[in-house]
């Protein structure tokens, strides 16, 4: 990263800590980009900011997804488990964000939908809910998007099972698609390392 670029990456750190205050929870730059962490109850409010903001910008949503730091520990002392990260981009500013924000309960995790703020957040939050079990308050369709109508459980959480619990068939008796519990027998396979005579130089 050369200079100026760090410095305009300190410059944005500055604009955001002026513009959102004590809504900030963390805000560092790591991998070449700023990375912004805000409370939940305040997260809707520090989006309109970004947005709207005049130093800021952050007219565009790229990105959103949801996160599951189950084994991570939890170094912000927030949650333990489930995160929202956004990617955030100002055309007027050509500038980036990442913008994160902790899901306060993990039983049943919640934050603001920020669909109003940008409206490309739909599909996204969407998704978030199917593959996570994020619940965005405010969103006005929050189904599934990827997983069937009947699918049980939320596939991108690490305690889910590789097999699933159940599995679809078609019944040609019935004439339609039917769910039965999984046929599927768990295995560990053990890697078989093959390695020639002069493998690594040895003698």
């Amino acid at each position: 990263m050369t200079q100026n670029q760090t410095l305009s990456l300190e410059k944005l750190s500055a604009d955001l800590a002026a513009a959102l205050g004590d809504r900030i929870v963390e805000c560092k730059v790591a991998f070449g980009e700023v990375n912004l962490t805000v409370k939940a109850d305040s997260y809707f409010e520090s989006c309109t900011i970004l947005r709207d903001h005049e130093t800021l910008q952050f007219e565009q949503l790229i990105d959103l997804c949801g996160l599951d730091r189950s084994e991570y520990g939890n170094e912000l002392n927030e949650s333990r488990r489930f995160w929202v990260v956004c990617q955030l981009l100002s055309v007027s500013k050509n500038m980036r964000v990442r913008l994160k924000v902790c899901c306060p309960d993990d039983d049943l995790p919640t934050v603001a939908s920020v669909i109003d703020v940008w409206s490309s957040a739909n599909w996204y939050e969407r998704e978030a809910f199917d593959l996570y079990g994020i619940v965005f308050e405010g969103h006005p369709d929050l189904r599934r998007i990827l997983t069937d109508y009947g699918f049980v459980g939320h596939p991108f959480r690490k305690d889910f099972p590789l097999s699933g619990h159940v599995e679809m068939r078609y019944d040609p008796e019935l004439g339609r698609v039917v769910y039965q519990p999984v046929t599927i027998e768990p295995r560990e396979i053990t890697p078989r390392i093959i390695r020639e005579p002069q493998y690594g130089g040895a003698k």
